[in-house]
């Protein structure tokens, strides 16, 4: 049965009490031309049996994969402490952290999180995560067209080597506010170079690596951004930042907001989720910062305390004035992801980034003496690479996966309109979990493929 406290007669005695009508009238002030109405499409309600017998037969799809996808959501180890803790009743149950003394090991938490992110991106300050990585790159372009005084024009410049899924999303987010969200052309090398015909924008989007799985040049991208008034946004792989210069060291004056998903720190691939996203930003820009900072001080005596500060959110102050209207963070995930950083130490992610390398580096050699087999784009990457086919991507996605293995993406599905051929281009991804015999089956499993569809 659904929770639903109250009854049919509790709701027209609390109506009668406020002198309203009707639950509907409580809404009026919503345009009739913005409401949902009657939502069709949703399924009768089931038990709750049913419907735990219905997510494990979903769930039991994933068993058995070998997992080279990526594009955002990657198969990394997770050490067993991380949810062991994680799961503990103190954080799985713990609410918004409003009474601070009340919540002092959960501030502590996410003051430790904020900590780590910092030394990670090179930033000022970090806030304590929004939904994903791509929200926070709708919650970023808000914060940089609020924060460039000089450049009022409400553009902005995104790379079409930003993850595509990211820019919808973030399209969504800013489309009502007035921002112009402009493309910024991919070359034929998968990455974009600094484009001296632009109109100035107040800020431009930079993705390293990007969803290509390329490293872009991005030192001389943000000082060209820089001198032209622009901020500069990154939007990054946050494994990639134990080996790879921090964002905050880009170019002349590092970047000045940046932005990705936590997801490769300790949190579950969950068929695509749910993650956490995080924001990190240059101090001039903190007041700019979407959803909360924690803060460290001493009481009295001397007692050293964490505190929520700089609550720019709509639950503290009017809605219209708020810097985001998104109110819900991810703090169990990121309970999970400063665990996963606290056990892991700069010295474990620098091992497991190096490791997720060396395996891309491996498989780009094996995969590419294969006959008709390439690199689509040459060039250095990290842990993602483009495989250009001899038969169509979804024939090999298909293929490997009647032998166990996720193979890759297909960029039909996602990059058509930026990349030739795209139908014949797959996104494969490495980490630290493959194994010499998962790769080596890989490439049999594919040369398999290429010759059936020679022979067909």
């Amino acid at each position: 049965m659904p929770f639903v406290p109250h009854t049919e007669a509790d709701v027209q005695s609390m109506l009668a009490e406020i002198g309203a009508p009707s639950i509907d009238a409580l809404f009026d002030e919503i345009p009739a031309h913005l409401a949902s109405g009657q939502l069709q499409h949703v399924p009768e309600g089931v038990s709750e049996m049913a419907l735990m017998q219905l997510m494990q037969q979903r769930a039991s799809r994933d068993d058995g994969f070998v997992c080279f996808l990526g594009a955002g959501s990657y198969d990394h180890h997770i050490p067993a402490a991380v949810w062991d803790l994680t799961a503990r009743g103190e954080f799985m149950t713990a609410y918004t952290p409003y009474q601070a003394e009340a919540s002092q090991g959960t501030l502590q938490l996410i003051y430790e999180y904020q900590s780590m992110m910092v030394a990670l991106t090179g930033m000022d300050v970090s806030n304590a995560s929004v939904y994903d990585g791509a929200s926070g790159l709708g919650e970023a372009l808000l914060m940089a067209v609020r924060g460039n005084k000089k450049n009022k024009s409400g553009k902005v410049l995104v790379a079409d080597s930003v993850h595509p899924h990211y820019s919808r999303a973030a399209q969504n987010i800013v489309s009502n506010q007035g921002l112009q969200i402009e493309r910024w052309p991919v070359g034929a090398d998968g990455v974009v170079a600094p484009d001296e015909a632009a109109e100035p924008p107040a800020a431009v989007v930079i993705q390293q690596p990007n969803f290509f799985g390329r490293l872009e040049d991005v030192d001389a991208l943000t000082d060209w951004a820089h001198d032209m008034g622009s901020l500069v946004i990154a939007v990054v792989n946050p494994m990639s930042l134990a080996v790879l210069k921090a964002p905050g060291e880009w170019g002349t004056r590092g970047a000045d907001i940046v932005c990705g998903d936590g997801q490769p720190f300790g949190v579950p691939m969950a068929s695509g989720g749910p993650s956490f996203g995080f924001v990190c930003a240059t101090k001039a820009l903190v007041r700019q910062m979407p959803g909360r900072i924690i803060g460290k001080t001493e009481d009295l005596d001397g007692q050293v305390g964490y505190t929520l500060t700089l609550q720019a959110r709509e639950q503290h102050i009017r809605r219209g004035k708020a810097t985001s209207n998104i109110c819900t963070n991810q703090g169990l995930l990121v309970t999970a992801g400063t665990i996963y950083l606290s056990l892991m130490g700069p010295a474990g992610l620098a091992d497991v980034a190096n490791h997720c390398h060396q395996n891309a580096r491996y498989m780009a050699a094996q995969l590419t003496a294969l006959p008709g087999v390439s690199l689509l784009f040459e060039g250095p990457y990290f842990h993602e690479l483009v495989l250009r086919l001899p038969v169509p991507a979804e024939q090999v996605i298909q293929g490997l996966m009647r032998q166990g293995m996720l193979a890759g993406l297909n960029l039909g599905d996602f990059a058509r309109d930026v990349v030739a051929q795209a139908d014949h281009a797959l996104l494969l991804a490495t980490t630290e979990k493959r194994t010499q015999a998962e790769m080596d089956a890989y490439v049999t499993a594919l040369a398999d493929v290429i010759r059936q569809g020679a022979a067909a």
